[in-house]
C-alpha cells in the first residue's frame, strides 16, 4: 500500500509552495524596509526617535489584530484570493510610504501594511492542509516559514543597497512594484482545491488515506491506442468539492476547544523570543560586544540563517514522526515543546557567557531550536480541526504569538533603559518560551471529541460530472 500522488498534485504542490516562499520573502522584506531607512528617513523628515518607535510598533499592533477575522476570510473565499487581495493591499500601502511626508500620513500606511500582511502565514497553512497528505505536511509547513528566518537575514544588505543605490522612497517603491507583481502571478497560477474537479486517487490521498495506485483501465473499443492510465484516470475522477463555508458559530466554537488555547497560549512563547531577537539582536551586539554599526546587521543575520535550517529540519523530524506514530498531535506536540525548551536554555546561555564566538553560537543554537517549535507548530493547526477550518485556527494562533509578541521590544527596551544589560531581556525571554513549551504540552493533547483529519475532507457532489 503506498499513498497515490498523482503528477498533477506533485504540481500543484511544488507551485504553491514555491509561491508561497517568495510570497513570505517580499512580505519580510516590506515589513524590514522601515527599519533598514530608520536612520536616513528620520534625519530627512525630523523625525524623533520615538515617532519612528511608533511607526515600527504600529505595524505589529494592526498586524496581530487583523489576524482574528483573516482566518475566517480565507477559510471561506479561499486563499487564491484573500491572499492576492493582501499583496495588493500592503504593497500599495509600501510604495505610498515612498511618497509621503507626514507622520499621520505615514501611521496610516503601516497599518495598511500590517492588515495587508497578515493572511500570508495563514493562507500558508491553509494551502497545505488542502494539497498535502495529513503525514506529509510537516516539511510544507516548514517551507513555507523558511521565510521567518531566511528573510530577516537577507533583508537587511538587499534593503540596504537599494538604499545606497536609489534611496528609501524609491526602495519603498520598488518594494510595493515588487508585491503588486507576485499578487498578480499568484493568482494567475494558484487554485483552491474546492474549485478543482479531484480523481478518485486524488481525493483518497488528501484524505489520508492509504490506497494503492489507480488500476490500470483496459480502454475498449478504441484498439488500444488510448493511454490507459489515462483512461483510467478520467474513469475515476471525482466532482468539484462543495464549498463548505465557516459559519460565526464554526468560528466561535473554536474558543470552546482546549488545543485552540494552547496554540493561542503556546505561540506567544516562539513569537515573543523571534521578536526580540529580529528587534534587538543588531544593538545587543553593539552594546554588549562592541561590534560596529557596519557589522552588527551581518553577525544577526548568522542565527537567523542556523533558524532556516531549524524550520526545514522542524518539518522533517515531524513528518518522521508522523509516519511512525498514528497519533498526529504526539508527533507535533514534543518537537514543539522541545524545540522552545532547547531555546530557552540557549538564550539564557547567551545571557551569561562573555565571548562573542559563544554568544553567537548560543544565538545559532536558540533559533535553530525555536523555528524546529515554529515548523511543528503551524504543521499541528494544520490536522487540530477540519481541513475547511484551518486558516481560522491558524489566524487566531497567529493573533495570540504576536499580540504577546508585539511586547518584546518594549518590555526589552525598559529592561535594558533600566538595568543597562541585556541577561535581564533575555532571561525573560526563556521563561516566555518555557511558559510556551507548557501550554503546547498539557493544552495541546488530543481531546477525544477533537475532529481528525480524516473527516475534514470535503464531502463530494453527488451530481454527475464530465471531465473535460
Amino acid at each position: 500500500m503506498q499513498y497515490a500522488k498523482t503528477p498533477r498534485l506533485r504540481r500543484t504542490q511544488v507551485l504553491a509552495l514555491t509561491l508561497l516562499v517568495i510570497a513570505g520573502f517580499v512580505n519580510y522584506l516590506d515589513r524590514s524596509t522601515l527599519a533598514v531607512a530608520n536612520s536616513t528617513m528620520s534625519h530627512e523628515l525630523s523625525f524623533s526617535p520615538t515617532q519612528m518607535g511608533l511607526l515600527l510598533a504600529v505595524f505589529s499592533w494592526a498586524y496581530a489584530v487583523a489576524q482574528l477575522p483573516i482566518g475566517g476570510l480565507l477559510d471561506r473565499f479561499g486563499a487564491r484570493v484573500t491572499l492576492a487581495i493582501g499583496m495588493c493591499v500592503w504593497s500599495i500601502a509600501q510604495a505610498a510610504i515612498g511618497v509621503m511626508t507626514q507622520l499621520s500620513h505615514l501611521l496610516a500606511a503601516r497599518v495598511l501594511l500590517g492588515l495587508g500582511e497578515a493572511p500570508q502565514f495563514p493562507a500558508g497553512a491553509k494551502v497545505v492542509s488542502e494539497w498535502f497528505h495529513p503525514k506529509e505536511r510537516g516539511v510544507p509547513s516548514g517551507i513555507f516559514n523558511m521565510s521567518s528566518s531566511l528573510g530577516p537575514a537577507i533583508s537587511q544588505p538587499i534593503l540596504s543597497a537599494f538604499l545606497l543605490a536609489i534611496g528609501w522612497r524609491a526602495t519603498f517603491m520598488t518594494m510595493g512594484a515588487l508585491g503588486v507583481g507576485v499578487a498578480f502571478v499568484w493568482y494567475l497560477v494558484y487554485r483552491d482545491r474546492r474549485t478543482v474537479a479531484l480523481h478518485s486517487d486524488e481525493y483518497r490521498y488528501l484524505a489520508g488515506t492509504e490506497v494503492s495506485p489507480a488500476p490500470t483501465v483496459d480502454p475498449a473499443g478504441i484498439d488500444g491506442r488510448l493511454d490507459a492510465h489515462h483512461a483510467a484516470r478520467n474513469a475515476t475522477a471525482m466532482p468539484t468539492e462543495t464549498p463548505q463555508q465557516v459559519t460565526m458559530a464554526d468560528w466561535r466554537g473554536l474558543f470552546k476547544l482546549q488545543v485552540t488555547w494552547g496554540l493561542i497560549l503556546g505561540y506567544v512563547g516562539v513569537i515573543y523570543m523571534t521578536t526580540l531577537f529580529l528587534t534587538w539582536l543588531p544593538a545587543y551586539f553593539q552594546r554588549v560586544h562592541g561590534i560596529s554599526l557596519a557589522n552588527a546587521g551581518w553577525v544577526s543575520s548568522i542565527p537567523f540563517l542556523f533558524g532556516t535550517l531549524g524550520v526545514l529540519s522542524g518539518g522533517a523530524i515531524v513528518d518522521g514522526l508522523a509516519r511512525r506514530s498514528r497519533n498526529p498531535w504526539a508527533s507535533r506536540r514534543w518537537p514543539i515543546a522541545c524545540g522552545l525548551l532547547f531555546a530557552a536554555l540557549a538564550t539564557v546561555a547567551t545571557a551569561y557567557v562573555s565571548g562573542t564566538a559563544s554568544a553567537i553560537g548560543m544565538l545559532c543554537v536558540a533559533m535553530f531550536a525555536l523555528n524546529v517549535s515554529i515548523a511543528g507548530a503551524w504543521s499541528m493547526v494544520s490536522v487540530a480541526v477540519p481541513s475547511r477550518m484551518v486558516a481560522s485556527l491558524a489566524s487566531l494562533q497567529n493573533f495570540g504569538g504576536y499580540f504577546g509578541g508585539a511586547f518584546a521590544p518594549l518590555i526589552t527596551g525598559m529592561v535594558v533603559q533600566k538595568t543597562g544589560s541585556f541577561t535581564a531581556a533575555l532571561v525573560i525571554s526563556a521563561v516566555v518560551a518555557i511558559g510556551g513549551a507548557l501550554a503546547y504540552l498539557f493544552l495541546t493533547a488530543e481531546p477525544r471529541d477533537q475532529p481528525r483529519e480524516s473527516d475534514a475532507a470535503p464531502r463530494p457532489i453527488a451530481r454527475p460530472h464530465t471531465q473535460t
